[in-house]
This record gives C-alpha cells, sequence and structure tokens, in this order.
C-alpha cells in the first residue's frame, strides 16, 4: 500500500445523536445525505439501513470531512455540509478547527 498526500487542508465535523456520549438515542431517520456536495466525504459510523430508509444506530453517528486550501475554507466547507444534514436530535460541535 503507498500513500498519496493531498496538499489541501482537511476538517472533520463529528454529528452524534441526542445523550453522547452519557448515553445514545436510536432509530431517527437522517435526511439530506444525497444534498452533500461532492467532494465532501461522509462517513457512517452508527448508522443503520432500514426499509430503504438511513437511521441513527450509535452515539457518534456520520463523520463529515472537507477539504479547502487553508483550514478556514476546510472548516466552512464541513459545516455547510453538516448542515444540510439532519436527524432528531443531532448535535455537533461548533469548535473544530475555529483556532487552527
Amino acid at each position: 500500500m503507498s500513500l498519496r498526500w493531498a496538499p489541501e487542508w482537511s476538517v472533520t465535523v463529528v454529528l452524534a445523536s441526542r445523550g453522547y456520549p452519557a448515553s445514545a438515542t436510536a432509530g431517527e431517520t437522517i435526511t439530506g445525505l444525497q444534498g452533500v456536495p461532492e467532494g465532501v466525504e461522509v462517513t457512517h459510523a452508527g448508522t443503520a439501513a432500514r426499509d430503504g430508509r438511513v437511521l441513527t444506530a450509535g452515539g457518534r453517528v456520520l463523520a463529515v470531512t472537507a477539504l479547502g486550501a487553508d483550514a478556514r475554507s476546510a472548516r466552512e466547507a464541513a459545516y455547510a455540509a453538516a448542515q444540510r444534514i439532519s436527524f432528531a436530535g443531532m448535535q455537533l460541535r461548533h469548535d473544530i478547527a475555529a483556532h487552527a
């Protein structure tokens, strides 16, 4: 395996379920995944597929990663993409890469 490094910055924002980290809710329908811009990676962590829907199934539900020429543009792209996704009880930190 060989690695290829990209010159851009990357920022990842984790979308967590209600109650995380003490406890987590499950079974909430996740919407907006199809609206995430091309080039932004959404990694499923605590999700499940049921009856054609994507549902929450754990504490850390999704990780949204975006690239940018600098930390600020990568951060803005990650948060913009995260705002397109929704599920009941969704929470996320708003300080990721704020001081990079």
